[in-house]
Order: C-alpha cells, then sequence, then structure tokens
C-alpha cells in the first residue's frame, strides 16, 4: 500500500471556501476516481491555512491509473479552476507504511 499526502497552503483565510467547495463539488469526484481517502485536514495549530489529504493506493502503477481518469474526467476540469486560486503552494509525498502501521503496514522493500 503507498499513501499520496497532498499539503495545499492557501490564501490567508481561503479555508472556508476551499472546504466549501470541495465538499459540495470536488470530492465526489476525486473519491469516484481515487478511491480509498485515508483523511482530509485543515491546520488548527501550527502552520496556518494548510489542508492536507491522504490517499491510499495499491501500488504506484494504480495511483497513476486513477489520477489519469481523475484528470481526464470533464466534472473534474470544471471544477480545478474554482480551487486553483485559492491554493498558493502545493506539496506531494508519496508514503509507504511501516509494518506496524494501522494504515495498511507492509515491510520495507
Amino acid at each position: 500500500m503507498f499513501y499520496e499526502i497532498r499539503t495545499y497552503r492557501l490564501k490567508n483565510g481561503a479555508v472556508p471556501a476551499y472546504l466549501k467547495v470541495v465538499e459540495e463539488e470536488g470530492i465526489a469526484v476525486q473519491k469516484k476516481h481515487l478511491g480509498e481517502l485515508a483523511g482530509y485536514f485543515f491546520s488548527e495549530i501550527g502552520p496556518i491555512n494548510e489542508i492536507v489529504h491522504i490517499w491510499g493506493f495499491a501500488s504506484l502503477d494504480d495511483r497513476e491509473a486513477r489520477r489519469s481518469r481523475l484528470m481526464a474526467d470533464p466534472d473534474w476540469q470544471a471544477f480545478l479552476p474554482k480551487i486553483r486560486d485559492l491554493i498558493e503552494i502545493a506539496d506531494n509525498k508519496i508514503m509507504k507504511p511501516a509494518a506496524f502501521s494501522p494504515m495498511g503496514g507492509s515491510r520495507p522493500v
């Protein structure tokens, strides 16, 4: 199992607008294609105006295929402009859980 951790630093004060449009329009399209949503978070303490969402994938090939289907979806393409200008910085990590992790642990390769 692999986890994609996407972190966005939003413009000051944009968290409520971002969360509203994602909840109303974006998350359904993402779940349709990406599958396992492990969590969707916003910062309360620490770096402000930060969004983190975590998606689980069986393999890197699975991730690539799912993200390709998402990007090809006209509903996703129509949604992207609604959040694009709210995001200042985007960071993406692919993580593999440790064997003892409650989130789909596996042995290191």
